[in-house]
């Protein structure tokens, strides 16, 4: 077992001190692309956590699953993953599973996820499962709860899926979300966008323009 997203963030944490003196352009391509699909978990009433399912790029997948196929069945059984799984979230709790949730302008801090797993699909693509619980729940009518999902270093890009990305589970009536990018960011984002010219988008082919970018996630629900 390998665990290769695992090894990718330590490298990522080691080169954060020389990521901060290279120019934007030079250190914003991405290395890693992800479709993101989120889910906001709700309780009596109240947002409870995150959920959120990572499908990976075909060449890190293809990378991540060498050798987990250890009956040789041609099948990657959650329980052949289970370790990957393991090693690659004690990874990510360092750099906070890149899950970034607020409430107006307060931070929210999340409890040590459950419910993960991988799993590989017909396409041979590898996907990450987990639930991030907040530590302490928020009132579903609360005003100014939002979350990105991004890599502030920029070597992974995170894309929200093309279809259905975001889903409110068990969330009273009335309550919806919209997808933004924060206003502070636009400038800078157009900026890497020129600078590009569409290179970021070569890894993923449901990808706009710009997606190393946070994306916000409003969510609100009216007053009951």
């Amino acid at each position: 077992m390998r665990p290769i997203l695992a090894t990718l963030i330590r490298t990522l944490v080691a080169m954060a001190s020389v990521l901060a003196i290279v120019s934007a352009p030079a250190s914003a391509h991405p290395h890693v692309w992800v479709n993101v699909e989120a889910t906001v978990v709700y309780d009596n009433g109240k947002i409870v956590g995150i959920r959120n399912k990572w499908s990976f790029d075909e060449m890190y997948s293809a990378m991540a699953i060498t050798g987990l196929d250890t009956n040789n069945d041609g099948v990657y059984s959650r329980e052949e993953l289970a370790d990957l799984a393991k090693v690659n979230m004690e990874g990510l709790e360092e750099l906070g599973y890149y899950t970034f949730a607020k409430l107006g302008k307060a931070d929210l801090k999340f409890t040590k996820p459950t419910e993960y797993f991988h799993e590989v699909d017909k396409e041979g693509l590898l996907s990450l499962t987990f639930v991030l619980p907040l530590t302490e729940p928020v009132l579903a009518e609360a005003e100014g709860f939002n979350f990105a999902v991004y890599d502030p270093t920029f070597f992974i890009a995170f894309v929200y899926a093309k279809d259905d990305p975001i889903k409110l589970a068990g969330a009273p009536a009335g309550c919806k979300f919209s997808i933004a990018v924060p206003e502070k960011d636009a400038e800078e984002l157009k900026r890497l966008n020129d600078a590009f010219a569409g290179q970021l988008t070569a890894g993923d082919k449901n990808a706009g323009t710009g997606t190393t970018f946070s994306k916000t996630v409003n969510v609100s629900c009216g007053k009951s």
